[in-house]
């Protein structure tokens, strides 16, 4: 018995001393050495509960590498299948552009190539690997800007479970975490289980000043109000348009009523001529819509996680993972502000011999009416769309090791299933072809009833209900709103199938250490569908119309990867080596490309690591960018040709451009309300048609060069400090054309092709367009990382630590054509010169706090009039489209959490993030009129509201 516990503790001995060799992110290569020729960020699980945030997505957005968040929480006018959604945008480059694996492996991605990071359960994550660093030729398609890599726990041994609830400090927003995990090891297998499931409340713009409208309540007051609930009417035109000319019989005729913009009033009798003033644009006779809108929506998610590994003979290993999420949000936005043509293909007017028209047949007198043009917001039903989505990943690894020619080897063998269905249900919208039946002909019957049709021929009321659209929210009729109701419904889904092969070894030994390679092999077949309903596809309704995205492609690729190690132990040289990579990658519907990486790492003294890369990258076509069904979208722009704020009003010869062609002397683009657009522009005042798939795009290119340093001076332990420089550079980039854009091609930068996609009504105004996807131009981004950590020496008063972490911008420029001139962006909203996050860790026996700081430099802000408000009236240099910004100062937010273990394995932290509660800063920019991440108000909704105060508690079994 002695010699058996002898031999046991010898054999555990030598295998707790053997080297253990892994594959680190950003390389295929198992190797013992952690250290990497390229940046990479770790973010641990005990950082992550830290942050008191309970998903990924906000995890990784606080990152000062990462940019604005795609699909704003705020955003919820963006009409997508993403929303609800968490995607991280590094580098500003867009985060279809950003690679996402789990363990190593791909996960989940939409039609339009996002990765919802919110679907990874953070309670099973072990560290989060972020690469700073091109790597199209380790991993393939997307990783431009960079890598997340997300390292799930290896083990668990017994239960544990965790509660966490927070909330706004002004009640709002909200939000819990449950979760429960288990984990059991034997001798030749482990075993994990996790469930989830969290839940955020909105939190809406009405209930606090700075969001109460969208430009806030000060300089701009009602600036962006829109269409009144109550009905404003003019007559029709030959060509079937408003004419409000009174030289051709034309007027603006708006219901008189009480009240104001919040629409609580009451109106007159719309079927009196006499009740009805000149419109004016008056504030009382507009609705503030950001009344009805959420400022942050709200969502639920639901996951079930788990994951498996036994030992097989022959020294072979087998390993399984599954995952199953579901997901759902709602979106809520004020009501529809409805006119005649909000569908140019199917104009609904108020019929001359409806009984509620106040200038038609039936009180003016017989054959004296006329029809009208209408608008008015259906202020009773706002719009709220609710979507669904099922997330579900699957793989299943067979690996093992051997020795070669007495070198190691391993190798694995895999397959990766990741899929998404989803769908989207929507109300607040208005059936057009039942609106134009309740607008049409109607009569008062006998029992004193209005109904359609006419005393000679009535239609009963199981087949058509009137409708008062002119007299607003005060007489509103429930049944006839049922049935003018559309409800919307939508499907969607993607599928990615991969199998894997790889193979990583040591292929012969230099003096200065082994030659690691790697190599395999991979097949994905992509798939993926978006489905509106055929209601909504037919554009017989007020909501966006839109026809079929469906398609499938696959791919072919081999990599091959190999570490040389030139020099070891020589003077200026303890370690010299290069790491080469190539990935050939074969498309079926794109053709084929390759793309290659080389990076060195040199020590020329224990203490000091330089390092640096050098790397091609591409960016395979999403789905929708080539079997994109298209459709239609009311965008924000600012007209060039506007007399006043376009730059028509400054480049004569932009002016004469627009005068050739059609634009009026004097021209002034309008918003919705009909009321002459600020220096920000407005949004379009009918839909225009978007995002149209292309199947002659090619994948995006990018060049990606890094060089830094990473520094740890033996003379003062736990000290490490690291720059790195980097530089992307995309080309042939895949996008659908702005608004702007599309106009600006034409009358700004003369480019004539374009200007068949841009039709004007006689007074000059933009009433169709037409944009889809497109290889165009550039992007360029050239800054630093910065890295400080620290770990004092320990004191009587605890052990300390400080962290930091900084990006500086150099640059940030796009080219949108070839022809065109570069944009430089660097400075402006959403692209802040330096981000810094400063941590303070501190730990004592079983107390434990950090103490963070969020640092955001100043930015240059949109200016909505250039007199108010606005620093710099006049620079050019912006890209904002009226050539003029207003500066505002930096932002810092702080955070403290505080947590205590307890002697019976249980730790209870509390928090609060904004500690000091920091007041938002009004961000025009941050509008649809800007860069559309705040549809509700000015203020950014990816930074705190007001203070946010949180309390967790985790207990282990």
């Amino acid at each position: 018995m002695a010699l058996n516990s002898l031999t046991a503790f010898a054999q555990a001995q030598a295998e707790a001393e053997a080297p253990t060799r892994v594959e680190i992110t950003g390389s295929r290569i198992r190797q013992v050495d952690l250290e990497t020729a390229q940046p990479v960020q770790k973010i641990t699980a005990q950082q992550i509960q830290a942050t008191g945030l309970i998903t990924v997505g906000d995890i990784l957005n606080q990152m000062t590498s990462a940019g604005t968040p795609a699909f704003s929480k705020g955003a919820v006018l963006t009409s997508n299948r993403e929303q609800g959604g968490q995607y991280i945008d590094m580098r500003n480059l867009g985060a279809n552009r950003l690679l996402v694996l789990v363990n190593g492996k791909r996960w989940t991605q939409s039609v339009d190539g996002y990765t919802d990071m919110s679907t990874v359960p953070a309670s099973m994550i072990e560290r989060i690997d972020i690469l700073k660093d091109g790597a199209s030729s380790i991993y393939g398609s997307d990783a431009i800007a960079g890598v997340v890599n997300i390292i799930l726990k290896k083990r668990l041994e017994g239960a544990a479970i965790s509660v966490y609830k927070g909330i706004n400090e002004k009640g709002d927003g909200k939000s819990e975490d449950y979760s429960l995990s288990y984990g059991a090891n034997g001798e030749k297998a482990s075993m994990m289980f996790g469930i989830s499931h969290s839940k955020t409340e909105p939190v809406w713009a009405n209930k606090r000043d700075i969001t109460s409208q969208s430009f806030g309540t000060g300089d701009f007051f009602g600036a962006n109000f829109g269409a009144g609930p109550w009905g404003r009417i003019t007559p029709i035109t030959a060509v079937g348009a408003s004419n409000t000319d009174p030289k051709t019989g034309g007027f603006n005729k708006f219901l008189n009523h009480t009240g104001s913009f919040d629409g609580s009033g009451v109106g007159a009798d719309a079927r009196n001529p006499a009740n009805y003033h000149d419109y004016a644009d008056a504030n009382a006779d507009k609705y503030n819509s950001s009344q009805q809108m959420m400022f942050q929506a709200p969502t639920k998610l639901t996951s079930i996680f788990t994951k498996g590994t036994i030992e097989l003979p022959m020294d072979l290993r087998f390993t399984t993972t599954a995952m199953y999420a579901e997901r759902s949000s709602t979106r809520q936005i004020a009501g529809h502000p409805i006119n005649s043509t909000v569908q140019p293909n199917y104009r609904v007017f108020i019929d001359k011999d409806s009984y509620f028209n106040p200038y038609g047949n039936q009180v003016a007198g017989a054959g004296k009416g006329q029809d009208l043009y209408f608008a008015r917001r259906t202020v009773e039903q706002p719009r709220i769309t609710d979507n669904n989505n099922q997330t579900l990943h699957i793989d299943a690894t067979l690996e093992g090791e051997f020795t070669l020619r007495g070198l190691p080897w391993s190798w694995s063998a895999g397959y990766n299933h990741n899929s998404i269905k989803g769908e989207n249900l929507s109300t607040g919208n208005i059936n057009l072809l039942n609106l134009k039946k309740a607008l049409g002909p109607s009569f008062m019957n006998a029992a004193g009833q209005v109904q359609c049709g006419s005393a000679v021929n009535p239609t009963p009321f199981s087949q058509c209900t009137p409708f008062n659209i002119l007299g607003g929210p005060s007489v509103s009729n429930p049944e006839a709103w049922k049935y003018i109701m559309s409800n919307g419904q939508g499907t969607y889904g993607s599928t990615v199938n991969s199998i894997t092969a790889d193979v990583s070894g040591e292929l012969f030994t230099l003096p200065a250490g082994a030659v690691g390679v790697a190599g395999g092999i991979e097949k994905r077949d992509v798939r993926g569908y978006d489905r509106p309903g055929q209601f909504e596809q037919s554009g017989y309704s007020t909501d966006l119309a839109a026809k079929t995205t469906q398609g499938r492609y696959s791919v072919k690729e081999l990599y091959l990867e190999a570490n040389i190690p030139l020099l070891k132990d020589k003077p200026f040289a303890k370690l010299l080596s290069i790491d080469l990579a190539s990935r050939y990658s074969d498309y079926d519907n794109v053709g084929s490309t390759t793309n290659s990486k080389a990076s060195f790492m040199w020590k020329p003294v224990n203490d000091f690591l330089a390092r640096g890369t050098w790397a091609e990258g591409f960016r395979a076509p999403a789905l929708g960018d080539t079997f994109g069904g298209g459709g239609q979208s009311f965008d924000s722009y600012l007209d060039p040709c506007d007399s006043k704020f376009g730059m028509a009003a400054r480049d004569p010869a932009v002016a004469l451009r627009c005068k050739n062609t059609g634009v009026p002397a004097g021209y002034r683009q309008l918003n919705q309300s009909g009321k002459a657009v600020t220096a920000a522009g407005a949004q379009s005042t009918v839909a225009f048609n978007t995002g149209v798939g292309n199947n002659t795009l090619t994948p995006e290119t990018a060049k990606t060069k890094t060089l830094g340093f990473v520094y740890s001076p033996s003379y003062v332990p736990g000290f490490t400090a690291s720059l790195d420089w980097f530089k992307i550079d995309v080309k042939k980039q895949i996008s659908g054309w702005e608004a702007a854009d599309v106009i600006g091609n034409c009358v700004i930068d003369s480019l004539t092709k374009y200007c068949g996609d841009v039709v004007r009504d006689a007074t000059g105004a933009v009433v169709g367009l037409s944009r889809g996807r497109i290889n165009k131009g550039e992007l360029s981004t050239e800054g630093f990382d910065i890295g400080l950590n620290y770990r004092l020496p320990r004191t009587s008063y605890g052990n300390f630590a400080v962290r930091t972490e900084s990006t500086v911008l150099r640059s940030f420029k796009e080219k949108k054509s070839d022809l065109a001139k570069w944009q430089e962006y660097a400075g402006e909203f959403t692209y802040s010169r330096l981000k810094s996050n400063v941590s303070l860790d501190w730990m004592m026996g079983n107390w434990s706090s950090t103490l963070t700081l969020r640092y955001m430099s100043g930015v240059k802000d949109l200016c909505l009039d250039t007199e108010i408000q606005c620093s710099n009236p006049d620079a050019p240099g912006v890209s904002y489209k009226n050539g003029a910004y207003n500066k505002l100062g930096s932002t810092t937010y702080t955070d403290l959490n505080v947590a205590y273990k307890t002697s019976w394995n249980g730790q209870i932290s509390v928090g609060a993030n904004n500690l000091f509660d920091r007041a938002p800063r009004l961000m025009y920019a941050a509008t649809s009129q800007g860069v559309g991440i705040s549809s509700s108000s000015a203020v950014d909704p990816n930074v705190p509201i007001d203070r946010f105060v949180y309390v967790r508690y985790n207990q282990s079994f």
